[in-house]
């Protein structure tokens, strides 16, 4: 998995992590995608930057001994949040 990709899922999760926390399989999708960027691309203190953007949400890491910030579209990150609250299928509680 190239190393944009696995941020972009990690990210998703995160959101969807946060938003539902009684959500066990979110959590461990979350984790997957966490192992993926320590494992495979040597990514570590993975973090949501507290940047107050609407269009954007930021994320800091350290990769390589630099610490780099990346930032993905915040409509696209929260899709998938919005799609499973949209879903009567996932809000059965």
């Amino acid at each position: 998995m190239k190393l944009g990709d696995a941020f972009f899922n990690w990210l998703q999760m995160h959101i969807v992590s946060q938003a539902r926390p009684e959500d066990e399989a979110a959590k461990d999708t979350l984790d997957f995608f966490a192992l993926i960027l320590v494992e495979d691309h040597g990514v570590s203190n993975l973090e949501v930057l507290p940047i107050d953007d609407p269009m954007k949400i930021w994320i800091g890491y350290d990769h390589e001994g630099e610490y780099h910030k990346h930032c993905f579209d915040r409509e696209s990150a929260e899709k998938l949040l919005d799609d499973i609250n949209s879903n009567p299928i996932y809000n059965n509680q």
